[in-house]
């Protein structure tokens, strides 16, 4: 927008200075042609009063008059015999007929456009008589011719129109300058409703635009910032319900999971116990499902800034809490890449732990037994790389582009569906912190969880 404004202003202020400078650079070179003709003209019938005398004097006059004139001037003087002068005689033209025939001066610019090479006035030379007083009104009896270089008149030219382009030019270059000032304090109000547009898309619902600019966009400013604030107070209360109700639910389903765990110890019924186990199994992926919800609610509210922390140290405290649960499978869990260096990373504290939590979870639950999930970090410029690697059956890349959405849920190699909420919680945690997440095919088969993670600078100590 700034630049179609800055065109516009420069487009206007083109079409003014053509409107007023060109005519007047018209204007001027007419001037020049007029005033070089009258000029001219004037030494030709001054010279041609001195040949209608035909006397010796006035011929001796006309010889000086010529050569002075030849010698100061770009032009030379042609006349017919009728004086004894070394005057050239002028070519025998259709201009010279004219004036011989008719009396009439005539003007021969050369060219249809300004002018030529050479300007040709001729004027006619009438014989003296005594009663006339000085003016030669008797019949025709030769010609001055003065041919004029117009040289120095093109030179003129050019500098009549090439100061006006360069002062269009300077006057052009001031106003895109200009346009360019005004044109971005005009759009700063649109600017800044821009960025409170961006920061919306971004997840931030604090954005506010200041109201500033013309009355159009001050009210179209407050307009939105008052649909922000509504907007912003309803995903609050939504947070905050969720995360209510997610915390008040776990009371009553741990109650519940505790009170089946002891009906399946009292009843030997292996049909009642293989329903108690059932019933158990939902409550477990019911309370999965309520801390996932209380997982996300407290993500989204972002609580907690990023801060350095030691990547190294929290992969392998994740680790340890995870190697118990993979042994009761055969599945082994093994570490790789820069684990063993110090590699600090921006994260929110408990993030981290999450996020390994729900991957080691998903992977645990499609490895086969005997398996083997493999953890890498790597360090690549200003990132870290966390890659989680299972062996199970992989993803279609349908089942990929949908894995990160909330509640879609896969199949482990038991059949047990998740709660749908893992992946989507892993997602929400690692944006929050400044990194990005993404599910590849491993090499050999199985799924690659790739996380990256911003790096910090690294600490020394002192």
């Amino acid at each position: 927008m700034i630049r179609q404004l800055i065109r516009s202003y420069v487009g206007l202020v083109a079409v003014a200075i053509a409107l007023f400078t060109v005519p007047v650079a018209f204007t001027l070179t007419d001037q020049l042609r007029d005033d070089t003709a009258d000029s001219v003209k004037r030494e030709a019938d001054t010279m041609a009063l001195l040949l209608g005398n035909g006397n010796p004097p006035s011929c001796a006059a006309l010889e000086e008059m010529a050569t002075a004139y030849t010698r100061q001037t770009p032009g030379k003087v042609e006349a017919t015999a009728r004086c004894d002068t070394v005057l050239p005689l002028p070519d025998q033209d259709a201009a010279l007929a004219k004036a011989l025939e008719t009396g009439n001066p005539t003007t021969d610019w050369g060219s249809s456009f300004i002018w030529g090479p050479e300007l040709k006035i001729t004027v006619a030379a009438r014989e003296s008589k005594e009663d006339l007083d000085g003016r030669n009104r008797g019949p025709v009896v030769g010609a001055v011719r003065i041919v004029y270089d117009t040289g120095g008149l093109t030179e003129r030219l050019w500098t009549i129109w090439g100061f006006r382009a360069g002062l269009a030019v300077a006057v052009l270059a001031v106003a895109a300058v200009i346009g360019a000032a005004a044109a971005r304090r005009i759009t700063r109000p649109l600017r800044q409703l821009n960025d409170m547009a961006s920061k919306f898309s971004d997840g931030d619902l604090t954005a506010r635009s200041p109201v500033t600019g013309p009355p159009e966009t001050q009210t179209l400013a407050r307009t939105l910032n008052q649909g922000a604030e509504r907007l912003d107070t309803l995903v609050a209360a939504q947070r905050i319900f969720v995360a209510d109700a997610s915390h008040q639910l776990r009371t009553p389903l741990t109650a519940l999971r505790l009170s089946l765990d002891n009906i399946a110890d009292g009843v030997d019924d292996d049909f009642v116990r293989e329903d108690v186990e059932q019933a158990t199994a939902e409550v477990v992926r019911m309370s999965r499902l309520v801390n996932g919800l209380l997982v996300l609610a407290r993500a989204e509210a972002k609580v907690s800034a990023a801060e350095p922390l030691d990547l190294g140290d929290i992969v392998r405290e994740r680790l340890d809490v995870w190697r118990p649960a993979a042994d009761e499978r055969g599945v082994t869990i093994t570490l790789g890449g820069s684990a063993d260096g110090r590699l600090l990373v921006l994260t929110s504290p408990g993030h981290l732990d999450q996020v390994l939590d729900n991957v080691l979870s998903n992977a645990l639950e499609v490895s086969p037994d005997g398996g083997t999930i493999t953890v890498r970090v790597e360090s690549r410029g200003d990132e870290v790389v966390l890659s989680v690697l299972d062996e199970g059956p992989g993803m279609s890349d349908t089942d990929k582009s949908r894995a990160f959405d909330r509640f879609w849920r896969g199949k482990g190699l038991t059949g047990k569906a998740g709660s749908g909420l893992g992946l989507a919680v892993v997602k929400q945690l690692v944006t929050d912190d400044g990194g990005t997440v993404a599910l590849r095919d491993a090499p050999g088969g199985g799924l690659c969880v790739e996380i990256r993670l911003r790096a910090a600078a690294q600490r020394t100590g002192g």
